[in-house]
């Protein structure tokens, strides 16, 4: 009786390398997931006082009698203060970027959310300089109250957010360039021996 030969051809080396790339599907998809996250440690904490305190200070006098909830939506007491657009401009900013977006980033620890914080709080810090020296300097024959200390607090609150944002992303970019660079090495090395691609 003649030997039955099954018709099947000796496995393909590709089907071993399916398992390979499947873990480095898994690995890309990792990395991708950690490159996008924040870890700001102790700075959370820092971050979170802060937004407390820009609330609390939107509740303290921003110039005359009207507070910061007041030049947020432009009240009587904010028409009454003849409070001007880099005002409004800096509490809108104080709000969106130092109180909402500051808190997503922390919530979420995303990295793109941090970067939109720095950056908004960075230009609020521009506003509010701005929003100082117009209550400072009224134009002529206006009777303006100069600067209250809810805007002060607010401004200095501002700088402090900024600061640790900075940190925050610095850090993670630094973080970032330093693993795409040794994965770019890995490649390299991986290339030159002849290995199964690991990029």
């Amino acid at each position: 009786m003649t030997p039955q030969f099954d018709d099947q051809r000796p496995d393909d080396p590709s089907d071993a390398n399916e398992p390979i790339e499947s873990y480095l599907k898994d690995f890309d998809a990792a990395e991708k997931k950690v490159a996008g996250e924040i870890d700001p440690g102790a700075r959370a904490l820092v971050v979170a006082v802060a937004v407390v305190v820009l609330l609390g200070s939107l509740t303290l006098p921003h110039s005359g009698i009207a507070n910061g909830w007041e030049v947020l939506v432009y009240r009587d007491d904010a028409l009454a203060e003849t409070i001007k657009l880099p005002s409004r401009l800096f509490v809108w900013f104080e709000v969106v970027f130092g109180v909402v977006v500051s808190m997503l980033a922390l919530v979420t620890r995303r990295w793109a959310l941090a970067w939109v914080a720095l950056a908004g709080t960075a230009v609020s810090i521009v506003f509010g300089m701005l929003a100082i020296w117009s209550r400072q300097t009224p134009a002529p024959g206006i009777e303006a109250a100069g600067p209250g200390i809810g805007l002060i607090i607010g401004w200095l609150t501002v700088i402090v957010l900024t600061f640790h944002w900075l940190k925050v992303v610095w850090s993670r970019t630094a973080l970032q360039l330093a693993a795409e660079e040794e994965r770019r090495a890995a490649a390299a090395e991986a290339e030159r021996r002849g290995d199964w691609n690991v990029g």
